[in-house]
């Protein structure tokens, strides 16, 4: 397993300061369900229904509580303004945020102590933070942005606990997904500009080579589809998006 105090010494740097400075530019519109950050909105539901199966399921909890995350640390990766990180907290996680950018995590700590939450916000690369092991480790629409991916799934792996649950979520690079998320999306606004770049997108394939190679196995994903009837949903559909769990293999 790798160890969990990655420093900046010892961990190569993932951030790319320019996506960095473009999701920064976003962070005072974060938390506009018409702004800018609008999809992700749309997104945040699908991804939470998933995120409470995977808990129930991975530590047998009672569906039916409200609380499942209570005496259970989460770290949620490249948090944003905090979308993740205020519904973690609020399923009783004790919630660490951190973003390559000061300015979401100044906007997500604004925003938490207006909701009345306690959750921790820290900028900048996650290996240089010393920050130990999680129960629970997410990271949603992240990898697609980092400039080590390898290097990343490691220090993700690094701070998940032994027994832990890691979930990931990320455009799969198809056809598709170049013509709808990059193409369409952009097109009509409902994405800012740059955001994505569709090379940069991990099939999943690649993302289980990825977690295999830093000691982790990769459970089954699910495709994350759009329809006019439905929206964005869960679907075996995976050509645009999809969500996947992550455990340490054992020993």
């Amino acid at each position: 397993m790798p160890d969990a105090t990655v420093t900046s010494a010892t961990s190569p740097a993932t951030i790319r300061p320019e996506e960095a400075a473009h999701f920064g530019a976003l962070a005072a519109e974060w938390w506009d369900p018409k702004g800018s950050s609008a999809m992700l909105h749309k997104l945040n539901p699908v991804r939470l229904g998933f995120i409470r199966d995977a808990i129930d399921m991975h530590w047998g909890g009672d569906i039916e509580g409200a609380k499942p995350l209570a005496e259970k640390r989460a770290l949620d990766v490249g948090c944003g303004a905090g979308l993740l990180c205020e519904p973690l907290a609020r399923l009783g996680g004790e919630v660490t945020g951190v973003d390559a950018s000061p300015e979401n995590t100044q906007a997500a700590a604004a925003h938490a102590d207006g909701a009345g939450l306690d959750i921790r916000y820290i900028p900048g690369e996650l290996g240089s933070a010393g920050l130990g092991h999680f129960d629970l480790v997410t990271s949603m629409e992240v990898i697609e942005h980092v400039e080590d991916k390898q290097a990343f799934i490691v220090q993700l792996a690094a701070h998940l606990a032994p027994e832990g649950l890691m979930v990931l979520s990320t455009p799969n690079r198809t056809l598709k997904s170049r013509t709808l998320l990059i193409g369409a999306a952009e097109a009509v606004g409902a994405v800012p500009k740059g955001t994505h770049h569709w090379e940069d997108f991990v099939t999943p394939e690649e993302l289980e080579t990825l977690l295999e190679d830093a000691g982790l196995s990769m459970g089954e994903p699910k495709g994350i589809a759009f329809s006019v009837g439905k929206g964005l949903h869960l679907s075996d559909d995976m050509s645009l998006n999809y969500i996947v769990t992550a455990r340490h293999r054992p020993a």
